[in-house]
């Protein structure tokens, strides 16, 4: 994620903003933009994408308006700026006037390559926006409530990221929101169940942790209450098959070394929970819990008359394919 500049930084340099992640680029520019403009609150600021950019715009915005002491040019997806108009963009980059805070925001990859070298060359400051990975977005939500001034439990952070999904502009938002409707320092896995109560993916994970445990009765609970709120049948079938292939990978993993939450494709307080469940299974059970959560995922699509009943037949089977995994073991 980026990192917060001076104002004093911004004017008379290049300021690249550079990373795929286009959420965190246009909330940078965003930030950026108010910093300077808290500092110096005439700034006149120009905006144009990299694709619109004409030699006479360029011209442009190297220019102090006449009604302002200070100009904000700011070029976003500079990624697609036309080949014959990147010298332009560079001898820009080399020659910012003193009143002038250049921001120029590039998507990365191989589109514009070549323009980013020589501006990432020339930048004074570099602020990465990679995309975050699945694992770590546990971590983001924290991030984002740290900001806000409170804090939240990392159980709570990833089942928020469970609720919402992996959509940072969404993830982003809704944890914002979840601050300002909550009164408390500090927010907990109760609250933000309450908060997103329905919400199909943390039901489900909520369903498939129990019946993975062994716990029948609240696993049986827990869907009796998510399919009376709405919650598709396929997406519990979907959760127990995650949990699953987690735990399949920690045992397969676990004969040779000690796996990584990169490996398994958890965030990383999650480990420990993926290897209490493991514990309990062997690659054997596992296999077979798997075929389990496949026939009944054919038929809540249409092979059986009842899929309520289903899913419960199925959170029985898997208690039992538990304790004998305990047995042989």
């Amino acid at each position: 994620m980026a990192t917060k500049t001076k104002t004093t930084d911004l004017f008379a340099g290049l300021t690249l903003i550079t990373g795929p992640e286009q959420f965190l680029s246009e909330r940078t520019m965003t930030r950026l933009i108010a910093q300077a403009r808290a500092a110096v609150p005439d700034a006149a600021v120009t905006t144009a994408a990299g694709a619109e950019l004409t030699p006479g715009m360029l011209d442009q915005m190297a220019n102090t308006d006449l009604f302002s002491t200070a100009t904000l040019a700011c070029v976003t997806s500079a990624e697609k700026t036309p080949k014959d108009l990147e010298t332009n963009v560079v001898a820009l980059a080399k020659m910012v006037p003193d009143n002038v805070a250049l921001i120029i925001a590039h998507g990365g990859g191989n589109q514009g390559k070549a323009l980013l070298n020589k501006l990432t060359g020339l930048a004074r400051n570099v602020l990465e926006c990679p995309v975050i990975k699945p694992w770590k977005l546990a971590q983001f939500v924290s991030q984002e409530v740290a900001d806000c001034g409170k804090t939240i439990e990392s159980k709570a952070a990833q089942s928020l990221v469970d609720a919402v999904g992996q959509d940072l502009r969404s993830l982003a938002a809704a944890t914002r929101q979840l601050v300002a409707d909550t009164d408390e320092p500090v927010i907990t896995g109760p609250i933000v169940a309450q908060y997103f109560a329905g919400r199909s993916s943390i039901t489900s994970y909520a369903v498939a942790d129990d019946a993975l445990a062994g716990k029948v009765g609240d696993a049986i609970m827990e869907l009796r209450w998510a399919l009376s709120t709405g919650v598709a049948h396929v997406l519990i079938t979907s959760a127990l098959a995650s949990s699953l292939r987690q735990m399949g990978n920690y045992l397969a993993l676990s004969r040779d070394r000690q796996p990584s939450a990169a490996d398994i494709g958890v965030p990383p307080w999650k480990m420990k929970d993926v290897a209490a469940a493991s514990r309990a299974w062997n690659e054997r059970t596992i296999a077979s819990a798997i075929r389990a959560v496949a026939h009944a995922d054919a038929q809540i699509k249409g092979a059986a008359q009842d899929p309520d009943f289903a899913l419960e037949q199925l959170i029985i089977r898997l208690s039992i394919l538990r304790r004998s995994a305990a047995r042989r073991d």
